[in-house]
């Protein structure tokens, strides 16, 4: 089974972004920093996503992400599903933080259970057919609008939207240009996916690190 050891965030300044991360969500190996002033305008047609337990662990971690420079996006608030809210780093990354359970039992924590990779794409069939063939097999798959990977226990999880569709659920436009401005680190070999975005093995990512 294909696993995901970490995503690489191309960042203007990996020292702020650094600092942002650890004072925001205090990630670990998972999330790396590169410096990069690669051209990027509008949505770069991902998202990352902090799943919880409850909904005052939602509110602990945007309220931090806020009160460390990030921006809401949208309001952490209750929906059919859960509870979550969306915010945007200072380096540009959009970021969900999210709970299933709309009630708490215990004292808010900022622990963090799983880190979700969604990558909007725009022909949902033939980016599916693709990493099926790179080894992710599906776990959950609602038509032609979402599917969700198995990567294996402690991988960052992979999830692809449509991309209007994910951009609407994080309240931005689904225009963009430029780079994506990540890598992600995985055991299936270097390549670009349909839609663009790249993958590197562990010691390429490693190689590439700078915060």
């Amino acid at each position: 089974m294909t696993s995901i050891a970490s995503v690489t965030l191309e960042v203007a300044d990996p020292c702020a972004a650094r600092d942002f991360y650890t004072s925001a969500f205090g990630l670990g190996s998972q999330l790396r920093l590169r410096a990069s002033g690669a051209p990027t305008t509008g949505f770069r047609g991902f998202t990352l996503s902090l799943v919880v337990s409850q909904p005052a662990d939602v509110d602990a971690l945007i309220d931090a992400a806020v009160d460390a420079g990030a921006a809401t996006l949208k309001p952490a608030a209750k929906s059919l599903w859960g509870y979550g809210g969306v915010v945007r780093a200072p380096d540009g990354t959009i970021w969900q933080v999210a709970s299933s359970s709309k009630k708490d039992t215990r004292p808010a924590t900022r622990r963090i259970d799983e880190i979700v990779l969604l990558l909007g794409v725009l022909d949902m069939a033939e980016s599916k057919k693709f990493y099926v063939a790179r080894g992710l097999p599906v776990a959950k798959s609602f038509g032609s609008k979402y599917v969700e990977f198995a990567t294996g226990p402690g991988s960052v999880k992979l999830a692809l939207y449509k991309r209007r569709g994910l951009a609407k659920v994080v309240g931005v436009s689904p225009d963009g240009t430029g780079s994506h401005r990540i890598t992600v680190g995985g055991d299936s070999g270097s390549f670009t996916d349909p839609d663009g975005f790249a993958w590197a093995t562990a010691s390429e990512t490693e190689s590439l690190r700078t915060g």
